[in-house]
């Protein structure tokens, strides 16, 4: 009997046949995903599954002393848990039969066998065999732990509501989301709907998530649909369910959002996106606590907390006759508005080190820091797309840059330029409508020196020769300019 250097991450593979070129071949074909042993009797093999734990047994049915099926109804009775494979080049169909009734065959793998399907078939046997020890492990456990069961999942919910509570909304002492997250939390308790304003990309999802996780219903399911994602007669279907037949491709019953998150919340994010017609039907269950799967005879009960958000102005909306008056009423039971990153700039230094660290963990990356310079520049664009447009230009910088520090060159330029816009449309937006033309060059070269300088680090020898001044012609523009280091 030989055997490879035992790994102990990679399960155990037993072949067992007579012919060593057999053994080897399988060998060559299973040994960079499993560690394996070979045998070639019967007898060899019992020795060793007596010292060496085995997850699937390959054995050749025609082996001299005892056929193949008759070995493995001991290892059978002897090591239930082992997975077994037949290996044969006859095609009997008694042996067949006798190792799936009385030796509990998981396979049955007939010579000249391919590499391919040889290796599929023994993953599958080590994925059965290990849904079994965790099915086996979990019927036990509710057999006999309903008490551990019920602290773990206590804990769990403990966790998700640490993870996701008001306080981990990250921000600056004093900031306005202080007053958000207050107002946010004493809604909570009551169940009520809530309606979440402000634009993309400002955290209104995580402020619902918090909601939900403080609120009476934290037990129930919290899920999210964005009606802007998809159209009208897929979002009825997604939210409201459908049954077999209702339309092409319904091919079985679909139980929709509301039913899932029943005892729960459902967030519909852009609510403002959905027609009038959709929302007749939104508004139909609101009113009426069910809803009525496309295609079902009768309406289903649903017990759920709505939190609705929208970049919108939904009361425009509705002058405009594009939003329901009387859903938005339903809806907004609470509005709560979410301020823009560039009215809360003392949050972007405090959230942007939180978004390195996660984008750390996401992209493998050792980590950054982002020294004074970086953050001034962050500090000094107004970032329309909000956190999650700082949350790109974090992970762009940290992509395209070597280093343990984010330089305020590795972003990209219009953060550099304090603009917003792209390109020629962003700098004309940035000079003045008025003015001298002395007065407007003025702007465009302050913005070009402020580039250049955040660029290079507030290094005014390097800042200096790049734009082909001397370093006292650059402090005298810059002084002019009023720009100082921050």
């Amino acid at each position: 009997m030989t055997a490879d250097a035992f790994l102990p991450d990679l399960p155990t593979v037993l072949v067992v046949d007579d012919e060593v070129r057999s053994q080897d071949a399988m060998r060559r074909t299973l040994d960079e995903d499993f560690t394996v042993f070979t045998a070639s009797s019967a007898d060899e093999a019992r020795g060793l599954l007596e010292r060496q734990p085995v997850s699937v047994i390959l054995c050749d049915q025609r082996m001299p002393g005892v056929t193949g099926v008759n070995f493995l109804k001991e290892v059978r009775e002897r090591w239930p848990e082992i997975v077994r494979i037949v290996i044969s080049g006859y095609t009997d169909g008694e042996d067949i039969i006798a190792g799936i009734n009385e030796a509990g065959i998981y396979q049955y793998i007939l010579k000249p066998w391919s590499p391919d399907h040889l290796l599929e078939s023994v993953r599958n046997a080590v994925e059965a065999q290990t849904l079994q020890r965790q099915t086996s492990r979990l019927d036990l456990e509710l057999r006999t732990s309903t008490r551990v069961l019920r602290q773990r999942t206590a804990s769990q919910m403990a966790q998700a509501r640490s993870h996701f509570d008001f306080d981990r909304i990250v921000r600056a002492p004093g900031s306005p989301i202080d007053l958000v997250c207050s107002m946010a939390e004493r809604v909570a308790r009551y169940d009520i709907p809530v309606l979440v304003l402000g634009e993309s990309g400002t955290g209104k999802e995580l402020l619902a998530r918090a909601i939900h996780y403080a609120s009476p219903r934290q037990t129930g399911p919290f899920v999210v649909e964005n009606c802007a994602a998809i159209p009208d007669t897929l979002l009825e279907s997604e939210l409201f369910g459908h049954k077999r037949g209702a339309f092409t491709g319904a091919f079985d019953d679909h139980p929709g959002l509301f039913q899932r998150a029943s005892g729960g919340t459902v967030f519909l994010d852009e609510i403002g996106e959905t027609s009038p017609a959709f929302q007749v039907k939104l508004l139909r269950v609101l009113q009426e606590g069910e809803v009525r799967p496309v295609g079902a005879p009768r309406p289903i009960p649903v017990d759920v907390r709505i939190i609705a958000a929208t970049h919108r102005n939904l009361e425009q909306r509705v002058r405009e006759g594009l939003f329901r008056e009387d859903l938005f009423y339903r809806l907004a039971g609470v509005s709560i508005t979410v301020p823009p990153l560039r009215d809360r700039v003392a949050d972007i230094a405090p959230i942007a080190r939180q978004i390195a660290l996660d984008v750390a963990g996401e992209l493998g990356h050792p980590g950054a820091t982002l020294p004074d310079d970086t953050l001034a520049c962050l500090l000094a664009y107004p970032w329309p797309g909000n956190i999650r447009e700082l949350r790109n230009e974090i992970a762009r910088a940290m992509a395209l840059h070597e280093g343990n520090e984010l330089p305020p060159g590795a972003f990209s330029p219009r953060v550099l330029q304090g603009r917003a816009a792209g390109g020629v449309d962003g700098l004309v937006a940035a000079i003045p409508s008025s003015g001298t033309l002395t007065d407007r060059l003025d702007v465009i070269e302050a913005m070009l020196l402020r580039e250049t300088l955040l660029r290079h680090r507030w290094n005014k020898t390097k800042a200096a020769a790049e734009l082909g001044l001397s370093r006292v012609g650059l402090r005298a523009k810059m002084q002019r300019f009023g720009l100082d280091k921050p």
